[in-house]
């Protein structure tokens, strides 16, 4: 059944949410306060993996890097297209209609869980390649396998940054069932190169967003957004 692993990853997300939902109120709050701390670092730990992943590479039994340029112009580029559109005031502005649509006006860390958590789980290759691999052949075992990594992810998040997290299924939804459903147009420009561009960009978004965990906001990430895009068409251009 095409579509059953975004199917999948929603549930996992919902799951993982409404069980931190439940521990979450047996949590005192300081213990909150370091489970987002460890959450935040973890997920910086993850963004400088898949950076380094990507960037570092052994030649002639020397160790390399690449794709500083691509990296500095996209994200450079992208950052202001994205401020330019304000996807990130746009996602908060989603995020403040959720919360008014579920009653939850006297949560104030609503808007911010609900964008954190779905910056967390929607930006990555895993979201991208397993889409495509869904609405071409069926297979959705990389979509099962971000579905898990997901749950743990939104169960922890929860139980420290509250309900909001949760309404991270609807992006993901949205945004995994759209590049499933246009899988055969998107697959021809996924090549090694451009998913190489793509994760690495990506990464260092996922980063960003352990950072504002961390640190408190202090990135938008949601504008970086395009920066994606632009790193997917660089691997397409004559001097890549």
């Amino acid at each position: 059944m095409i579509g059953l692993g975004t199917i999948i990853n929603v549930g996992a997300i919902i799951i993982g949410g409404l069980c931190g939902l439940f521990m979450g109120k047996a949590v005192k709050v300081r213990y909150q306060d370091i489970l987002m701390i460890s959450v935040g670092i973890s997920i910086m730990m993850l963004g400088i993996g898949g950076t380094m992943e990507e960037m570092l590479s052994i030649q002639n039994g020397a160790l390399t890097s690449g794709g500083s340029m691509m990296m500095i112009i996209t994200m450079a580029l992208g950052a202001l297209i994205g401020e330019w559109m304000d996807i990130e005031g746009k996602m908060e502005h989603f995020g403040i209609w959720l919360k008014k649509k579920t009653g939850s006006s006297g949560d104030h860390a609503f808007v911010d869980a609900f964008v954190t958590c779905s910056l967390t789980v929607c930006i990555g290759a895993m979201a991208i390649v397993g889409s495509i691999k869904d609405g071409i052949y069926g297979d959705y075992s990389i979509l099962a396998a971000k579905a898990i990594l997901d749950l743990i992810i939104v169960f922890v998040m929860t139980v420290s940054m509250g309900k909001g997290c949760v309404f991270s299924a609807i992006p993901v939804g949205i945004f995994q069932g759209v590049i499933t459903f246009l899988a055969r147009l998107i697959e021809p420009l996924m090549t090694e190169a451009a998913l190489s561009n793509l994760s690495l960009v990506g990464s260092i978004m996922i980063f960003c967003v352990g950072l504002n965990l961390v640190f408190g906001k202090k990135v938008k990430v949601a504008n970086f957004l395009p920066a994606i895009v632009l790193a997917v068409a660089w691997s397409f251009a004559p001097w890549a």
